[in-house]
């Protein structure tokens, strides 16, 4: 005869947070903010071939930390509604809010009835134009979605990260300062991030349909400067 044991609901839920909140500290972790005309994502990324931020459609872009497997298969999927919807409809319809709805689902559907919950925390980053504010989405490992007026802290120490960004660019300022203030929160006080190991985007429109653009090295080196 079979034994069974029982797990209550809050023991399950209790445990499965844990194990995601443990992977995603494990990740290195980005800020994104918004400047004066536009937004940037920063990350922490020693790697020069596994992206953490990406295009996903015209006027959005995608950042993930915590299981680099996981959040990349949300990156592709998320690139697919963007492109199914746009072709369906218009590419106007194509927004933020739906698409992190999007991964809200998807995310909440694994960490409730999925063998194992998804070790990811992802943000989605829109530039406002005609017809939609610039926003910034943060979509935790459960499922909820934040709506951050300003800026957002992904992954590791997030909460230190937050602090330390908030202190020092109260409001929207140029790409350069505000970058510079990104990279000094990351770094925190006792610590340099080569310009190697940043990876930098930005969405900014100049003029064209496509607005997201991925900085250079030498670039990030003279905004820094």
């Amino acid at each position: 005869m079979s034994n069974y044991f029982y797990v209550s609901p809050e023991q399950l839920t209790k445990d499965r947070a844990e194990f995601a909140q443990k992977g995603i500290a494990r990740g290195r972790s980005i800020v994104g903010a918004i400047y004066d005309k536009g937004v940037v994502l920063v990350a922490e990324n020693p790697s020069a071939s596994l992206n953490k931020i990406s295009e996903v459609y015209d006027r959005i872009a995608f950042a993930g930390v915590g299981k680099y497997n996981e959040f990349d298969r949300l990156r592709e999927a998320g690139i697919r509604w963007a492109d199914g919807t746009g072709y369906t409809y218009s590419r106007d319809d194509v927004d933020a809010r739906a698409l992190a709805n999007y991964y809200a689902q998807y995310l909440g559907d694994m960490f409730t009835e999925g063998q194992k919950p998804l070790e990811v925390e992802i943000l989605i980053a829109q530039l406002g134009g005609k017809l939609r504010p610039t926003k910034l989405y943060r979509i935790a490992y459960e499922g909820t979605i934040s709506d951050e007026p300003h800026f957002v802290v992904l992954g590791g120490d997030a909460e230190t990260i937050k602090e330390r960004f908030a202190a020092s660019a109260p409001e929207l300022e140029s790409l350069a300062a505000t970058l510079r203030h990104a990279v000094a929160a990351l770094a925190g006080p006792e610590r340099t991030i080569p310009v190697s190991e940043l990876e930098v985007g930005v969405l900014e429109d100049r003029g064209m349909r496509r607005t997201f653009r991925r900085l250079h090295d030498d670039e990030v080196t003279g905004l820094l400067e």
